[in-house]
């Protein structure tokens, strides 16, 4: 370890750059040495995405740190809105890789035309602060997207829809059908379809529910829009009520 720490600073800083935020976290624990290199901006520079500054810059919302590290971890913790809090964005814990979710405004929906409405609805609990409201359906579309050059390269994503049942909802959701596809290659993408079972949806963190809706992998960032579609979620006895808090697409 003497030796190690015998490394020029720059030396040292590259290594625990090539490492991940886990490791650093471990590495800062082990002497003081490590520690103030582990912790330093240099390394936590390059644990954050390479365009963090610039979507921090149109975000709408109010962020505070002293530090790189200190950034990160509220990214990962807090996510920040942008684009008229038609989006929120975030990091994935353990690889700093890119989260985001589409607010309900940002989404497509189709309903059984015996509801008797759906629209935005004020909702504290919501990163949005409002929700897509659903008093009533048998049967439900969502559609949502996303340019696929906003995510990170080289990384293979999970796409979510983040929900709650309504407080005048009586029984859960039961079945239903997604597609995750890039929109230029709808002919290729649309066989990948497949049935899920709404049932399963499990609970977050933040005590809302999500429900995988399917899965893409994310190249380049040339592949244009990225397109999640869950159809036909419908009931077989009944009328749902649903809270959609947004679709989320989130590295594996």
């Amino acid at each position: 370890m003497e030796y190690f720490l015998s490394l020029p600073k720059d030396c040292l800083s590259e290594i625990f750059s090539l490492t991940s935020p886990k490791d650093a976290g471990r590495s800062s624990l082990v002497s003081r040495g490590f520690k103030s290199i582990a912790e330093s901006d240099v390394v936590w520079e390059n644990f954050l995405p390479c365009d963090y500054q610039q979507i921090i810059n149109i975000s709408e919302s109010f962020l505070v740190y002293s530090s790189k590290k200190e950034l990160y971890f509220s990214l990962c913790k807090s996510p920040i809105l942008l684009d008229g809090n038609k989006l929120s964005f975030s990091l994935d814990n353990k690889t700093g890789k890119k989260c985001f979710m589409v607010a309900p405004k940002q989404l497509a929906f189709s309903w059984d035309p015996t509801s008797r409405y759906w629209g935005l609805s004020y909702y504290p609990e919501s990163r949005f602060s409002e929700v897509a409201y659903f008093p009533g359906f048998r049967w439900l579309d969502i559609q949502g997207k996303i340019a696929s050059q906003m995510l990170s390269k080289q990384t293979a994503y999970t796409v979510y829809l983040v929900f709650k049942l309504a407080p005048d909802a009586f029984d859960g959701l039961e079945i239903g059908t997604s597609v995750v596809r890039f929109v230029n290659r709808e002919a290729e993408e649309r066989r990948k379809a497949r049935r899920i079972g709404l049932l399963n949806a499990q609970r977050r963190d933040d005590e809302w529910m999500e429900i995988e809706m399917g899965k893409f992998f994310n190249d380049a960032g040339e592949d244009g829009d990225v397109e999640a579609l869950l159809m036909e979620i419908r009931r077989r006895f009944g009328i749902g009520s649903l809270l959609v808090q947004g679709v989320e697409f989130r590295p594996e």
